[in-house]
């Protein structure tokens, strides 16, 4: 299994499963079922367009006009599903850039284009050597925009993984940390947990002035505290809804 470290702004490396050739074979053979089932129905609307007695030209252009979706089908999923198709749902993986950070449609856009080399140009071979002896198993077209396709499955849903064991009477202290998401709350968990197994005092110092910035608080506990304190809230107040 291949990991990519992806350093946070705490500095801390998370780790992300790389995705091989397999998963995303699988993932565009399901889009290419998709693409096919579409094409076959369009193409028998147009025939069907013989009883509007549609002339050659006028076949011409709707079969045009309705072969664009397919032919910008990755671009467009890759853009509105936040780097990811119907087959990558499916499979559960996703395109992002080398640093863990969400794609944009220059990255994507990118990417699309060089289908071209690894894709289309001698029966996908470029592209299925690239990632097969690419470190980061990226393709061509990877490697051009800076991303990568990772794994988004999960063993435990994101909840589980930022409960605090709270006692019955638990106070909160800061009321307004509910303005975090799940995806901040885990990223600081992740962060706090290992800089307490390495006694990071550095990131507990980092975790603290970024959480003061986002919720515009202060407190004169010492970082440590405040950081499991804010954790213990966010749980307290998310359970309560």
């Amino acid at each position: 299994m291949s990991n990519l470290a992806i350093n946070t702004a705490q500095n801390v490396n998370l780790d992300y499963k790389l995705i091989g050739l397999g998963e995303r074979l699988l993932a565009f053979l399901i889009d290419g079922i998709i693409l096919f089932t579409y094409m076959s129905i369009m193409e028998n609307l147009v025939s069907i367009s013989d009883i509007f007695e549609i002339d050659d030209w006028g076949k011409r252009g709707l079969l045009g006009l309705i072969t664009l979706p397919a032919l910008f089908y990755s671009v467009l999923c890759h853009i509105i599903f936040e780097g990811r198709t119907i087959g990558k749902m499916i499979m559960k993986i996703k395109v992002v850039r080398i640093d863990g950070s969400p794609t944009q449609w220059y990255n994507l856009f990118v990417r699309w284009m060089l289908r071209l080399i690894d894709i289309w140009m001698f029966f996908a071979s470029i592209g299925v050597l690239s990632i097969l002896f690419s470190d980061k198993k990226q393709r061509v077209g990877d490697s051009a925009a800076g991303t990568v396709v990772i794994s988004t499955k999960n063993k435990h849903k994101i909840s589980s993984t930022i409960l605090e064991d709270l006692v019955e009477d638990y106070e909160p202290v800061f009321t307004n940390v509910t303005q975090l998401k799940d995806k901040d709350v885990r990223i600081i968990k992740e962060a706090f947990t290992i800089a307490k197994k390495t006694n990071d005092y550095k990131t507990f110092i980092l975790l603290r002035k970024k959480i003061c910035e986002i919720l515009n608080i202060e407190s004169k506990m010492y970082d440590k505290d405040f950081v499991e304190t804010i954790l213990k809230d966010y749980n307290y107040y998310t359970q309560s809804m």
